[in-house]
């Protein structure tokens, strides 16, 4: 899941009064529009901006070419859940708060200090501190030996998050099937789901859970290598400086410094770049210039041998979840995977597909030479090894029933099957179950007032 998808959910999941508090800083207001809108929802919302009166639902429609049906039912679905539009009798404005603070001056990114560090403070030392710190939460969850151990904060943030747990007071935190999971996720996704746990403990922490979620989006907004100042930060922005230097995405000589920097962890948190890529490559291609290093280093063979080339501690820890590893040298560990390994990475937690997209994303160059990056048979056994254990399949979602009439059934499933959200349906009984609701609910509602307006029309 991308950094994007998992800080979209945390923000649909908002009180509309918490929205509107958001969208009274221009940072915020513009980080959202950057990083969490479609392309045709940007399109939309600059069509609204500088219209003073509402622009008719139909007309707006009318600006996307038919076969696009699907975006524009995203791009209007992911407006309304993110408060950024109202509708009126099928008319359609910017939210006011959202409006005059994206019209309006741009000043709250952070206010860059306009004196020089006595030490100078490289991007080359910001990105080599961020790995540090990061790798650390890493190197703590897989339970490799590192010169650097999490802090306690970051302890209970994992331990909260699900992703670690201990037994009984005072034992040592062991990794969940949630923190496998977690492990094979790029590095964005993983920075954010962090970050999400960190939002939800505010009020734990004393923290105003608006000013924090406003502090990490204007992160994603600043220039990495710039020192900025401490001094314009509110109270509760200058408490999480302090968990923010834990994880790596900000560095402050000391807590009483006047200055901070965001490093390549903040900077990529709103932006189009996906920033970090996995576990522990997060920021080596960003670091060589060369970017060798981050295009791949495993090789899978038809035979099911792997050979990864690294001498990376947590890289090793990480394959050795589903790979029998058998023989190690100074920059390349060998293996095998077997049906046992993938069965037992099943029981930690691990899918046949995170598996399978983990071994992708990190193919060797040379693998990548082949029009299939993998070998299809390896890859489908994996896959059939999964399916050894499993006796049904889940998916979460959402019942529809008790609709009026059968054309209305029919015309609800329609549109839930033109999304792609439609798994299964039974018109005899007028049911049906759907993996999102909120594009289905909207468009309802928007039947039923077109129905309401009907009869008026008539009687005029």
């Amino acid at each position: 899941m991308s950094g994007n998808i998992r800080g979209f959910g945390y923000l649909e999941s908002l009180p509309p009064v918490t929205f509107r508090r958001l969208y009274q800083q221009p940072a915020t207001a513009l980080a959202i529009f950057r990083r969490m809108l479609p392309n045709l929802a940007k399109t939309i919302v600059t069509t609204l901006l500088y219209n003073e009166t509402p622009v008719a639902l139909g007309d707006l429609e009318a600006l996307v070419r038919p076969e696009s049906y699907r975006e524009r039912e995203d791009a209007f679905s992911k407006l309304r859940r993110l408060h950024i539009i109202t509708e009126n009798n099928l008319d359609v404005s910017l939210d006011p708060v959202f409006k005059k603070n994206f019209r309006g001056d741009h000043h709250s990114f952070g206010v860059p200090c306009n004196t020089e560090d006595k030490k100078k403070i490289t991007v080359q030392f910001l990105d080599n501190y961020a790995t540090r710190q990061f790798e650390a939460i890493l190197h703590y969850m897989v339970g490799t030996h590192n010169e650097v151990k999490p802090s306690e904060g970051v302890i209970t943030l994992l331990t909260k998050g699900g992703l670690m747990e201990r037994y009984g007071a005072g034992s040592q935190a062991t990794i969940t099937k949630n923190g496998f999971s977690f492990l094979l996720q790029d590095g964005n996704p993983q920075v954010w789901a962090l970050l999400i746990q960190y939002l939800e403990m505010a009020e734990e922490l004393g923290m105003e859970q608006t000013d924090v979620l406003h502090f990490l989006l204007m992160l994603g907004s600043l220039e990495l290598g710039q020192a900025y100042s401490v001094n314009t930060l509110t109270e509760t922005q200058k408490l999480m400086l302090a968990d923010l230097r834990d994880y790596g995405i900000v560095y402050q000589r000391k807590s009483s410094s006047d200055r901070f920097y965001p490093t390549r962890l903040a900077t990529t948190l709103t932006s189009e770049s996906g920033g970090l890529r996995s576990a522990s490559a997060s920021m080596s291609s960003a670091m060589v210039k060369d970017a060798e290093e981050g295009k791949g280093f495993i090789i899978l063979e038809t035979n099911y041998r792997v050979y990864a080339y690294t001498n990376s501690p947590l890289q090793i820890a990480v394959l050795n979840l589903f790979v029998k590893l058998s023989t190690r040298y100074p920059n390349l560990v060998s293996g095998r995977i077997s049906r046992r390994s993938i069965q037992e990475a099943i029981k930690m937690g691990i899918t046949a597909d995170q598996v399978i997209d983990y071994l992708s994303s990190h193919a060797h160059p040379q693998m990548r030479k082949s029009l299939v990056t993998l070998p299809p048979t390896v890859v489908d056994q994996i896959r059939l090894w999964q399916i050894e254990g499993e006796r049904m399949k889940t998916t979460t979602g959402f019942l529809f029933k008790d609709f009026h009439s059968t054309q209305e059934f029919e015309e609800v499933a329609k549109y839930a099957e033109e999304l792609g959200v439609l798994k299964w349906k039974k018109s005899a009984r007028r049911c049906m179950f759907v993996t999102r609701h909120e594009q289905i609910a909207d468009w309802l509602k928007r039947r039923a007032s077109a129905q309401q307006q009907q009869p008026k029309k008539a009687a005029a």
